[in-house]
């Protein structure tokens, strides 16, 4: 009986997170999967100048800048840049990738 009742539990989950997967958006031009979204596209790496903290625009040190990236307490966690695909990418200040937008998808 109890070999039953897993083999029931299990076909549930499997049924349940199955579900789960099929209300996902599978867009392929927001995946991470997409060259354009890659942060092996130079264009998206922190290796590029554009991108890098080094660069006066992306500084924590430039007042002036409009690329900053906020927390709810307004301090400054970050700042943003658009590649020339379209994609904006959001850096930490150290210059890490935490994140990005797709194109369009703003």
């Amino acid at each position: 009986m109890k070999f039953l009742v897993a083999i029931f539990l299990s076909a549930q989950l499997c049924l349940f997170s199955g579900a789960l997967l099929a209300q996902q958006s599978n867009n392929f031009n927001n995946s991470p999967y997409n060259f354009d979204n890659s942060p092996n596209n130079f264009n998206n790496s922190p290796n590029n100048f554009n991108n890098s903290p080094n660069n006066f625009n992306n500084s924590p040190n430039n007042f002036n800048a409009n690329n900053g990236v906020y927390d709810n307490r307004g301090n400054r966690i970050g700042y943003e840049t658009q590649s020339p695909s379209g994609v904006t990418n959001i850096f930490d200040n150290n210059g890490n990738r935490i994140g990005y937008s797709p194109v369009g998808s703003r």
